[in-house]
Parts: C-alpha cells; structure tokens; sequence
C-alpha cells in the first residue's frame, strides 16, 4: 500500500516503521523553537492544529519507549536526527533522558463520564481519577517497554509537603502503587462503563477515596546504564477535544493548579476554540479566570505571523517526511528514486505550435485594440528581455514573454489616456512600464487559463500548497507518487512532467474540498469557492494589477473583531474554514495606513480554481460582503 496514504498513527505500535518514517522537523519548529520552551515542563500546554498537523505523531515521538530506543540505537543517521531534536527540545541532553512522557488517548469513554447522573463536580473527579490512574500504569509501562529495568528499578519521587497524597496513591513501593492505580481504573471505568449507573451513595469507597498522584509525584527515579538518573514526569492528553466542552474547561482547569509539579499537555483541534480564540485575538473565554502566558501556554501548530520564514521552514520538514516515507515505496527505490523532489520534473514542455500561433494572434490584436506602434511594443519586448536574462525563477520561453508583453501592454495603455494615444504618435507614459517577477507570475497564470500551460507543478509548490499541514501534504504527494508507480509498473520512466503533475493535484484538490464533512462544511465550500472565483477574476484581468492575482481577502480589524465577539453565523462558518484547513487566517497585517485581517485561501481551493501560492496580494471586502455569500439562496 502506498505509505503516503496511511496515517501515521497506524505505525505507532510498530518502533521501528513509526521512526522511519518519522520527521524530527515538527519537534524542532514547534517545541525546541517555542519562545517559552524553559515552561513547557512546568506549566500546563495545549498543543492546537487542524487535523493532519502532526500532533499526535509528536505526541507518540517523545513518549519515553521512544526515546530510549533512540538514545540507545543511534548507528543510523535517522536516529542522530532525532536524538539531536529532542535534545534541542529539552526530552534528553544527548545521551540520557530527561523526561518520561506517556501518551493517553482521551477517546470516546471520557465523554461518556459526563452523562451520569452526577453533578459536574463528581463527574470530574471521576475522569480526573481514571486519568491519573492510567497517567500511573502508562508511565510504569514506558519505563519498562525496551526491558531495560524492572519495575523494582522505578520509583516515583514524591513532594516533600504531599505526606497525605502518598499513602493514598499507594505509599512509596512500586508495586503497591500500581496496584493501587490499578484499582481505580478498575472501579472507575466499570463505573462509567455501567448500564445503570448506582447511586452517588453507593458508589464504593475506593473510589470516593481522593486520589491525586499529579499532585504526589515530582520526579521518577530509574536506573540507566547501570546508574540512577530522574526525570521529569510529562502526561500527554490527546485529542481533548472530543469532551464536551463544560468537561474540557473543567479538566483544564483542575490541570492548572499550582500544586501540580508534573508536566502536562493537551492535544486538541482548533474547533473545540471559540472563534475568537481560533483567531487568536483573546484568551479562550471557555477558561475565566486562566491568563494565557500565566497560568497556560499555546503551541500552535500551524503558520504564524512570520509567513515567509514558516513555508521556508516547512518545504524542509515536507522534503524530509517525503524522503523517509519514499523510502517505503519499493517499486521507485528498487529503481534508484530516493528523493521526491527527484521524481518531481520542473522542465516545461514545448509550447504546442498552434497555441503558440493563437497566443501571438491575440497579442497584435491587443496591439492594434490598444494602438500600441510598433516601435513602443519594440520597446516593451527589450524591457521583458533585459528582465530574462537576470530572471533565474522563471522559465523565460517564447509564450513567457509574450505574456509577459501582452501585460506590459496593457499597463502602458492604462498610463497613457486614449485620447493621448489618438493625438500623439507613440507617447511617453505617466510612468515607466517595467518588467518584474509580477509581471512573470502574472503571465504564469494567464498562460494556465486560457492556454492550459501549468502551473503548479515540483517540490516548492506541493509543499506550500499543504499550509504547513502534514497530512494535507502526505495527501498531495500521495497522488503524485501512485501515478509514479504506475509509470515504473509499466517500466517508463517514473519522473512526472510538469502537466501530469497539474492533473494529478487538481484532482486530489477536487476530491479533497468535495470530501469536506466537518460542521458547515456547505457554507464553508459555498464561502471558498466564491471568493476564489472573485480571486480568478483579478488574476485574469489583462495588467494584472496584483501580479499573479489575490488568494486572499482582508477584512478590516475594526470589523473582524465585533463579529468574532458576536453570535453571528459567520463567525462560525470562519472558524470551522481555519478549524479545518479551508482557509488560513492572519491578523493585524498592517498595509495602506489601515489594519487588517487576512483570509487565505488553502493550498487545495487555489489548485482547483489555478491561483498562485503568493502572499501578501488581497482583495478588500467587508463582513457583510462574506455574510452575502454564506446566505441560502433565495428561490427563484
């Protein structure tokens, strides 16, 4: 099957599939680069992305099995790379562990504690006691997973001040404290998983019986080759979003407190946010009395202010993950192919002669319409040579530059009025007509509309078209590489060209927005597919104004704000669009003496409708220009 197409979590039980084809990128940019990483220990983290941006992978990498396989197997280069980024982000310090961190799922049965019949308060601490009680035996588990140490060999280091806690997490023997731990699950989860829930009354006093090891333990004690080292105990929470929402802020908050000396992080999507803090303009009203950067920290795991540094950033940790799962493809390595970007042709093919011959007939026509003379379209050809021979991004053949002149054209006509034109021969414009990476990205996506020529086509543009989204480009480039499978299968050459590139994203981008089933997902489509017909309309006007045209709408900041704070159903519609990937959103973006918010569309939508992958190029609408557009049409 192809390894693209799998997600990662189906390696997870296996060690060495899952460190094949693990990327010690995310680790790198969203931890050891975190402006607060000396706090990610100390206070509570939520960990936030869309679905696909690796959190649960990142999760998995730093449980403690994990990193002592790779601490203690580093022959391979992959292993290096790995060691060298969780040392970076403060799990080891290059040859010993400094954390142990255990991963637990918080699936459906957690949900399932706030339908009994409790009050919110016992519903809690009922999770809370399940939580900590598999936070216990997990911790135990990944300590002695690679058989390294005995149980015997652990011990869990307790607060000086927590004299009470310890006797009721089972005393200071390791083996008492799991069995004690073992007990509450036991009692917890039948409780929660009865048909008939009992009375608060007689629910049995073990359970009643407080129990707090988050609050106990401090450190762990364990033996490493052949001498006693500590760690510090870090408890991931992973997809917390599937609680409900009262449930979420309640366990969030009971992980706030100060007594609580042990690391934790919760893994959670953007839509369990409320708008406003989607758009990252407020602390998250669903925690009152939690200041974030004071009582919480945020590891956002998709693209931030820095635009440009982010998709520099990725395309790295993209080509990396791309390598090491190409590596799973035996059809293209058995051939030699290692590298994605290898296989990815960026050589366009000859323009076919009858386009070029209809490109060149529309170009005198738009000459003579525009009564441009012959000695200034001279002019304009030596403006667009000068600029090819020191173009280095572009493929500066014969359709390119005439492109390229037709827009020139245009952007000349526009600086001289046409009754100028009509009285004067050849007269000079209000302002030099120059040629510049603009022009050329415009000319790029004119030639795709209306000639087919591609346009989004090797590794740079299957990168930025996945949004700093992991999966989304595992998604892309598994397209890709099942066609070149079927091109080796059949003994051709597996390198694909420029056009079977297109073909293939434009039908994985299709397939992808029709597949969207998250909350709004209609409206959402509606919203895209709207604005991104509005964005094609700029690309495509003759002096491309905004270079290879907008993919994004800014909306002003005195605008955004109140409909974020509102009840509004665009807000809603805007938040599962960031939520799930459908568009990108970047605030205070400061251009014209004015303060916007940029709406951007995705990787995806701009495939499907042929818009570049540029950013800083918007169109200006309001709030109630979108609200028009999310609402039911009117029948006829």
């Amino acid at each position: 099957m192809n390894p693209f197409l799998r997600r990662a979590t189906e390696y997870i039980r296996d060690t060495a599939a899952f460190l094949a084809i693990t990327s010690p990128e995310p680790i790198r940019t969203f931890v050891a680069k975190h402006k607060r990483i000396n706090d990610l220990f100390d206070l509570p983290v939520r960990v936030i992305g869309s679905p696909g941006t690796g959190k649960t992978m990142m999760a998995t990498l730093v449980e403690f099995r994990l990193v002592e396989a790779i601490l203690i197997d580093q022959s391979s280069q992959q292993n290096r790379a790995l060691a060298a980024a969780l040392t970076a982000a403060k799990f080891s310090d290059g040859d010993r562990p400094l954390v142990a961190a255990i991963r637990i799922p918080m699936e459906s049965e957690y949900r399932e504690f706030w339908e009994l019949p409790y009050d919110p308060a016992v519903k809690t601490k009922l999770m809370l006691s399940l939580i900590q009680a598999r936070a216990v035996l997990g911790l135990i588990r990944t300590l002695t997973a690679n058989k390294q140490r005995e149980i015997e060999d652990i011990q869990f280091v307790t607060r000086p001040e927590a004299e009470v806690q310890l006797t009721q997490i089972g005393g200071d023997n390791i083996v008492e404290v799991r069995e004690r731990a073992r007990e509450v699950e036991t009692l917890v989860y039948n409780l929660g998983a009865s048909l008939l829930p009992p009375e608060l009354s007689d629910i049995p006093d073990e359970v009643q019986t407080p129990y707090q090891p988050f609050e106990t333990i401090r450190e762990i004690d364990i033996t490493w080759n052949g001498d006693r080292i500590r760690l510090r105990p870090l408890v991931i929470l992973d997809d917390v979003h599937s609680l409900h929402p009262d449930q979420y802020a309640a366990l969030f908050r009971s992980l706030a407190k100060r007594e609580i000396r042990i690391g934790r992080w919760v893994m959670m999507r953007m839509d369990a946010l409320s708008p406003s803090a989607v758009f990252r303009s407020s602390d998250d009203e669903a925690l009152p009395g939690l200041k974030h950067d004071r009582d919480f920290i945020d590891v956002v795991m998709e693209g931030a202010a820095t635009r440009q540094g982010d998709r520099k950033q990725f395309r790295k940790m993209a080509s990396d993950m791309a390598n090491r799962y190409l590596q799973q493809v035996d059809t293209l390595t058995v051939r030699g192919h290692l590298t994605m970007q290898g296989l990815l042709g960026e050589v366009q093919a000859a323009f076919p002669p009858g386009k070029l011959k209809e490109l060149e007939t529309a170009v005198a026509r738009e000459q003579r319409q525009l009564s441009i003379s012959p000695a200034r379209r001279m002019m304009l050809e030596d403006v667009v040579d000068t600029y090819a021979k020191g173009a280095k991004a572009f493929d500066m053949s014969t359709e390119m530059r005439l492109g390229m002149l037709r827009i020139l054209m245009h952007r000349y006509a526009n600086r001289v009025s046409t009754q100028t034109l009509q009285l004067f021969d050849d007269p000079e414009p209000t302002q030099p007509v120059k040629a510049n990476g603009g022009v050329a990205d415009g000319a790029r996506v004119h030639l795709h509309h209306r000639y087919g020529r591609p346009l989004h086509f090797g590794m740079n543009d299957l990168c930025d078209a996945s949004g700093e989204n992991a999966e989304l480009f595992l998604q892309l480039a598994g397209s890709l590489v099942s066609r070149m499978e079927t091109k080796a299968i059949r003994n051709l050459e597996p390198t694909l060209s420029p056009t079977q590139q297109q073909d293939e994203l434009k039908i994985k981008a299709r397939s992808i927005i029709d597949n969207w089933s998250f909350p709004f997902a209609r409206k959402v489509q509606r919203l895209v597919d709207e604005l991104a017909t509005q964005c094609v309309e700029n690309a495509l006007l003759p002096n491309s104004p905004l270079g290879e045209g907008a993919n994004t709408i800014g909306i002003l900041e005195q605008e955004i704000q109140p409909l974020l704070d509102s009840n509004d159903e665009l807000a809603l519609v805007l938040k599962f669009a960031i939520a799930y990937g459908a568009m990108a959103a970047v605030r205070d973006y400061g251009q014209g003496n004015k303060v916007w918010c940029l709406l951007e569309l995705s990787g995806p939508v701009c495939i499907k409708y042929g818009l570049g992958f540029g950013r800083g190029n918007f169109l200006e609408r309001k709030v109630s220009d979108l609200q028009a557009l999310i609402s039911e049409p009117k029948d006829a």
